[in-house]
């Protein structure tokens, strides 16, 4: 029933921030059910609602504001990718665990992880600490940012460029853009949707980036491996390796496509425009069931297993990332 009331557009400010909220109450109270089905019925949403959203975005803009956002996007993920090889020796974290923490901080949070943790053929121990306190720092970021892009003073635009890159998952990013105004802004619809759209391609052009990174840490990883453990000889025959292609198709973000398509869609067919409302509607009750969902994977077991120096490594970075680019955009 609660999961029920999370997909209704209640008229409360922040909505979708609150059934966040309300999922990790029901979480940390080991009140939630079905937490497999929970995950994968959240991950389809959000693709779902991420594609619907496509079709409010005419594919010149889409193009423009990619363009624009390559070095934010490129300078950004790397760059946290670095900061956190070096906080994982710093903290002493096994090198598996500071991996995934770092490309869910620097990419888009639990996908970035399960796509990295599956290439590297991380421990899912390892696998669900990260997706913890990922978890954690993106539903605290889901109440504070609002807060300080008020304080700083950050335009529609600008706050929609800073949540795509400092808020982890794609649900937590449209939860806080849809409804963001900037400091004395009389309310305009134009100005709202300003935010969620620029919000909603800066982040994609970051989740583009999980096939190549992804890719890149397989071939690392199996490098390592091979000289830590060299093959026994005579061994049997081990399986015949995955293609390169078959590695890109299963971590491929393929709802990207799908994104794009409907973009092109949109531009094709002038007249989806009249359904804009109905389209950010729907989405929206999407986004807010999703992160209800999300929200009940947090319990208390995966907070204990995390550990402090997981969570230091993970705050730490988020900070950094975060700060740095509120600091560009200003």
């Amino acid at each position: 029933m609660l999961a029920l009331a999370c997909a209704v557009p209640w008229p409360i400010p922040s909505l979708a921030a609150w059934t966040l909220a309300l999922g990790i109450v029901l979480g940390l109270a080991n009140l939630a059910v079905w937490p497999k089905q929970s995950k994968t019925l959240s991950r389809w949403l959000i693709q779902a609602a991420i594609v619907s959203l496509g079709l409010r975005i005419d594919i010149h803009q889409l193009l423009g504001e990619a363009i624009d956002g390559f070095l934010l996007a490129v300078s950004t993920i790397f760059g946290a990718l670095a900061l956190g090889a070096l906080l994982t020796r710093l903290f002493k974290l096994p090198r598996d665990l500071g991996a995934l923490i770092s490309s869910g901080t620097a990419i888009c949070g639990g996908s970035a992880i399960a796509a990295v943790g599956s290439a590297i053929r991380a421990k899912s121990s390892d696998m669900a600490i990260a997706t913890a306190v990922v978890f954690v720092l993106n539903a605290i970021g889901v109440f504070v940012l609002p807060v300080v892009g008020h304080k700083a003073g950050l335009s529609a635009n600008d706050f929609g460029s800073w949540a795509g890159v400092a808020i982890h998952d794609m649900a937590s990013v449209n939860a806080v853009a849809k409804d963001y105004h900037a400091p004395g802004a009389t309310g305009d619809v134009a100005i709202t949707e300003a935010a969620l759209d620029t919000a909603n391609v800066v982040k994609l052009t970051r989740v583009i980036w999980i096939a190549p990174i992804a890719l890149v840490a397989a071939w690392w990883w199996s490098r390592r491996r091979a000289d830590e453990v060299p093959a026994a000889a005579g061994s049997a025959a081990s399986p015949k390796p995955p293609s390169a292609w078959q590695r890109f198709a299963s971590i491929m973000p393929w709802f990207i496509v799908w994104f794009v398509a409907a973009c092109l869609l949109r531009t094709l067919v002038p007249a989806l425009a009249d359904a804009a409302d109905e389209v950010k509607l729907a989405s929206g009750c999407a986004f807010q069931l999703a992160l209800f969902l999300i929200g009940t994977g947090v319990s208390r077991a995966a907070l204990k297993e995390a550990g402090l120096p997981a969570l230091l490594h993970a705050t730490i970075l988020w900070i950094a990332l975060a700060g740095a680019t509120l600091l560009v955009l200003k």
